[in-house]
Order: C-alpha cells, then structure tokens, then sequence
C-alpha cells in the first residue's frame, strides 16, 4: 500500500473565527402592575446579582421631564430616603403607585414593561435604569389548527 499525503488538523482549527458574543445576552426585563408596583421576577434580579432582602435603593427620574420615561434605581445604604424589596407571590415589587401617577405613567390602564440595564452612577456605584414601554400585543396565532375538523354541513333536499 503506497503512504498518501495527509493533512492532519488541530482543534483549534476546528473553533470559528467569529465571536460567540455576536449574540448580546437580552436585557432583564420586568413590569408594572396595575397597582402601580415596579414587579421584578425572581430571574431578572438573579441576573443582575441584587440580593431583595437586604438592597435598599435610592429611586429617581430624569430632571426637567414631565412625563416619566425611565426609571433610575442607585444602590444606598439603609437610610429613610431608600425603597427596599418587598416579596410579592414569585418576585419583588417596589411599591411607586403615587409618583408613578404624578410621573404621568398610566398603568391602569394599559400593560408596561420595563427592560433593565446599567449605568455608572460614580466611579465605585453601579444603578440600575429601568425604560419604561408599552407591552406589545401578542401577535395573532396563524398556525395549524389543532382538534377535530367541524362537520360538514350537507344540504339535502
């Protein structure tokens, strides 16, 4: 048998070149209720590494804005100008009915979402700002219909 020439490959050949962090992690989201508390699901603070039962927040809005378009939460220390967590069925909620309401938010009336990301507040805290949308309708369902087919109705006569 007559020895062919054989290239022989590394594992790193076989890795792509492309980076695997094209895809951007979503952002955490949570909503507000129609009660007016800010619901954060369990797995969107885990996400985020906040400990509910012991974070307290500083809470503010952007200066000059009449309507309230985001939400800024500032880690603080327990003083008697923070919101805390408190448990609520599967997640946490803070309670801001009434400065939502002056804020010009409408949650009675309409479902609203809000995506979390971070910002630098100064060089040693991390905040939180929560953007603040209308939940988009569920899309209208097009596919298979499932069940029996209805009878068909024949006409004798």
């Amino acid at each position: 048998m007559k020895l062919k020439a054989i290239k022989f490959f590394s594992p790193e050949e076989n890795v792509s070149k492309v980076k695997a962090t094209s895809k951007a992690a979503p952002l955490p989201t949570g909503y507000i209720s129609n009660s007016g508390k800010l619901v954060f699901p369990a797995a969107a603070l885990g996400d985020l590494g906040i400990d509910p039962e012991s974070a307290n927040f500083k809470i503010g809005v952007q200066e000059g804005k009449r309507k309230i378009k985001s939400v800024y939460l500032v880690p603080a220390v327990n003083s008697d100008q923070t919101f805390s967590f408190e448990k609520s069925g599967r997640g946490h909620v803070i309670p801001l009915a009434i400065i939502l309401k002056k804020g010009g938010v409408d949650f009675e009336s309409q479902k609203l979402v809000f995506k979390i990301s971070t910002f630098d507040f100064d060089q040693a805290t991390k905040g939180y700002e929560l953007t603040i949308e209308a939940e988009a309708p569920k899309p209208e369902y097009t596919g298979k219909p499932r069940g029996r087919k209805a009878k068909a109705v024949t006409d004798s006569e």
